[in-house]
């Protein structure tokens, strides 16, 4: 999210999570003021290879309830930041996923953060639009809950409800760049059939 008229007709909705990206090389980059959102909503940093200082600033200044990390960050930093937090903070690490993907990766991060969010594998950390071979995930090893992410739009929602049928710890959908009118303009109607086209699903 970018502006704050829209931010708060996506609040409407009532997300879950709505996200604000704090990388200064994405058109999403967000450098305004978040305004006054329903208790519900968990507001999320997006950072990509970001020190734990600025990270830890930018929580407190925005009251973020959620940490996304996009970058190539290591178990250590992870535990270092989780240690910081002291919980408060849930923390989301993401893992740019393709057909070769190596979910053995995945096992020293499971204690150092919360969630994991799968997203396509592209030339851009995130918001490439694409979505990757979901069947991938028949592969997944754990028992960790995970977002799903890349490129979801009103086409993949029947995609979306076979994937949530499965026994994997799907905990929830992330949209973004189908849903846009301009990077970080979001397109209220499109959400709102979306949503309602997902109601049936526990997530």
């Amino acid at each position: 999210m970018k502006y704050p008229a829209n931010i708060l007709e996506v609040g409407a909705l009532l997300p879950d999570y709505m996200g604000f990206i704090f990388w200064e090389k994405s058109a999403r980059y967000f450098d305004s003021v978040i305004p006054d959102l329903p208790k519900s909503i968990k507001k999320v940093g997006v950072f990509v290879n970001e020190n734990i200082e600025v990270i830890l600033a930018k929580a407190q200044k925005y009251d973020l309830q959620a940490i996304q990390l996009h970058g190539q960050e290591s178990v250590a930093f992870c535990q270092d930041l989780k240690n910081k937090i002291e919980n408060k903070i849930e923390i989301i690490k993401v893992f740019s996923v393709d057909d070769s993907f190596d979910f053995d990766v995945l096992k020293p991060f499971e204690t150092v953060c919360d969630y994991f969010l799968f997203d396509t594998k592209g030339k851009l950390p995130g918001g490439n639009g694409t979505t990757f071979d979901w069947k991938v995930l028949e592969k997944y090893p754990s028992s960790k809950p995970f977002f799903l992410s890349g490129g979801i739009g009103i086409d993949e929602i029947e995609a979306v409800k076979e994937i949530a049928k499965t026994n994997l710890p799907l905990y929830a959908i992330d949209v973004n760049s189908k849903f846009e009118i301009e990077p970080g303009l979001k397109n209220i109607e499109k959400l709102d059939s979306f949503k309602n086209n997902l109601k049936t699903l526990n997530l």
